[in-house]
């Protein structure tokens, strides 16, 4: 079999997958899933935010006020967990909440955790055992959100209006990230567009799906729905935490939503590739398991899927092969046209989109490398804490 052959079988096996994707896998492409439909509740549930925050002084001025400024009609808090802070995190949130009164501001050190859990999951343990006891009566919901999380003012009333309305357990946001420099441009939103490739907002939305995850940066749970999940003890050694968490509270039967943010933003800055492939190295072996078999499957299918179709394409042009010129082209279209709704979403150019073969194979690099460091020991790390092994509870 002729080397064209090959190469004409793999761009129509690759142009095969491409219409798959875009018609049988949720349409997850689409950018549309936001909050659903919502009215005020009669009555306001009390709500509880529980951030747990590691060495987070570049970004608590940029974030925290917005949590303090939430204008929400019921009873709030804020309990803001210190996870071994180095660079004065817990007195610098003091400080912005004096500078700028608000909801109450509740500041926790959680000490370093016991074995067997990962620092978020221990910070958010102790944030939420505190809060559950600290008011006249346990808080009726949790806002999980990330130190580096700002949201509009009415962010808590919109999450807890979405949930109450559509009796809800869960709802999650994916937070929209920063894309100021190139690489962010180039690397953050195929992080999203890869992420709702594999849990598909409609498919995790519909009940009864046996698909699920959620967005850490923005969970909002009703404290009844973790109490029952057993949740964080449940999901303690997970990396992946909020795909975990996602999991827990539907094995329990809980109602779980995940969308595209509207009021959420992220504003932790990757401005050097270095920073983006930490971000992403750190998880993505976690991700596949700790299997090779499943990272040979990853790579060989990163490879079919985004690496053939330009390859097929201009090998096509160069050898004035007509049928392989056509058909990775067609992949190549379909592939950018998917991925045009998440580069408008993200105000970008739509000049982006045929970069995304380039994206691909600084991921499919990125992965391998995540599970290279795992063999060698270091597995996932976080300022300055290593997971060898975690579980992908």
């Amino acid at each position: 079999m002729g080397l064209l052959t090959v190469a004409t079988a793999a761009a129509c096996t690759s142009l095969a997958a491409w219409l798959w994707l875009t018609l049988a896998q949720g349409m997850f492409w689409r950018t549309d899933v936001r909050l659903p439909p919502r009215t005020a509740p009669a009555h306001w549930p009390s709500v509880a935010i529980v951030v747990p925050a590691r060495d987070e002084a570049a970004v608590l001025p940029l974030s925290l006020p917005s949590l303090l400024a939430q204008d929400y009609p019921g009873a709030a808090g804020i309990f803001l967990v210190d996870d071994g802070s180095t660079d004065g995190t817990g007195a610098l949130a003091l400080r912005l909440a004096a500078e700028q009164p608000g909801l109450p501001l509740t500041v926790l050190t959680a000490g370093d955790p016991d074995p067997g859990w990962t620092g978020k999951l221990w910070a958010l343990r102790h944030g939420i055992a505190h809060a559950r006891t600290a008011g006249d009566g346990e808080p009726d919901f949790l806002l999980l959100t990330d130190a580096d999380i700002a949201h509009e003012p009415d962010s808590l009333r919109e999450l807890v209006s979405a949930a109450t309305s559509a009796r809800l357990d869960l709802v999650s946001q994916m937070a929209r990230l920063r894309v100021v420099g190139f690489w962010e441009r180039l690397v953050v939103p195929a992080f999203v567009y890869f992420f709702a490739q594999l849990y598909p907002f409609r498919r995790i939305n519909r009940p009864g799906s046996r698909t699920a995850a959620a967005a850490g940066g923005c969970v909002l749970l009703r404290t009844e729905t973790a109490v029952r999940a057993g949740v964080p003890d449940c999901i303690r050694q997970a990396v992946i935490d909020d795909v975990s968490l996602a999991r827990a509270v539907r094995r329990q039967g809980g109602r779980i939503w995940l969308g595209l943010a509207e009021r959420v933003d992220s504003v932790r800055p990757y401005p050097a590739l270095g920073d983006l492939w930490r971000m992403v190295s750190r998880s993505a072996y976690a991700q596949l398991r700790h299997r090779p078999v499943l990272l040979a499957g990853t790579v060989a299918g990163l490879t079919l899927v985004y690496l053939v179709p330009p390859a097929a394409l201009l090998t096509g042009l160069a050898y004035g092969h007509a049928a392989l010129a056509w058909v990775g082209g067609a992949a190549w279209l379909l592939m950018a046209g998917t991925y045009l709704p998440m580069l408008r979403y993200y105000g970008l150019s739509p000049a982006l989109a045929p970069l995304l073969p380039l994206t691909a194979l600084l991921y499919l690099l990125m992965t391998v490398d995540s599970a290279v460091q795992h063999h060698r020991g270091r597995g996932a790390s976080w300022k300055g804490r290593t997971y060898a092994r975690p579980s992908d509870a």
